[in-house]
């Protein structure tokens, strides 16, 4: 028989006050209290990647970084988050290499029923968020759950990413819609769709 927290990171219906996922989000929140006020950067960074799954030797986070769990985030090599990520982990959040995420960028897994009924009896869901190499995210970009984006993508500043995006496009607004497809360079492609929301 799963787990609650199996059950959660499989994105199947779960009791979100299962002890052992209480106890989790209790030693987490302590620690970061702590971790967030390290003014040195490499203790800070260290401390913050032996609470994470899993992320590459060049990593660097801001202060007030924020997390649910830990266990479910994967994070590539060449990362940097600045000031006040959260990564609400329910489901596995999964980054690529060379990524940078301006500040205030959000990323949440969590998903509550439309029926009320089950939102009172304290039933979560959650989806997967997949992010590849090379993103650029501006500030307070906000990507929901079961989302995909894909390679060499940059994301505008304030952003809500509702829905997958392929590889090499520019996306703004809320909810994103492509702007821009990129080549291999990185310049804009004309006559590709631009400024269609395609």
């Amino acid at each position: 028989m799963k787990t609650e927290r199996e059950k959660m990171t499989a994105g199947e219906s779960y009791q979100e006050f299962d002890a052992e996922l209480i106890a989790r989000r209790k030693l987490i929140r302590q620690q970061l209290q702590e971790i967030n006020q390290i003014t040195d950067n490499d203790n800070r960074n260290q401390r913050f990647q032996s609470l994470l799954a899993q992320t590459g030797d060049h990593f660097f986070v801001e202060s007030e970084f924020k997390f649910d769990y830990g266990f479910n985030i994967h994070i590539g090599d060449h990362f940097y988050g600045n000031y006040d990520i959260t990564m609400l982990d329910t489901c596995p959040i999964t980054i690529g290499e060379h990524c940078y995420f301006g500040p205030n960028v959000g990323l949440y897994t969590p998903v509550h029923p439309l029926d009320a009924k089950r939102r009172n009896a304290d039933v979560e869901m959650g989806a997967p968020i997949t992010i590849g190499d090379s993103v650029w995210m501006g500030g307070r970009v906000t990507v929901l759950p079961g989302v995909t984006i894909g390679n060499r993508v940059v994301v505008g500043a304030g952003s809500v990413v509702t829905k997958s995006f392929p590889d090499d496009v520019v996306i703004v607004g809320n909810p994103a819609r492509i702007i821009h497809h990129l080549d291999s360079n990185g310049d804009v492609i004309k006559n590709k769709g631009d400024q269609k929301g395609v």
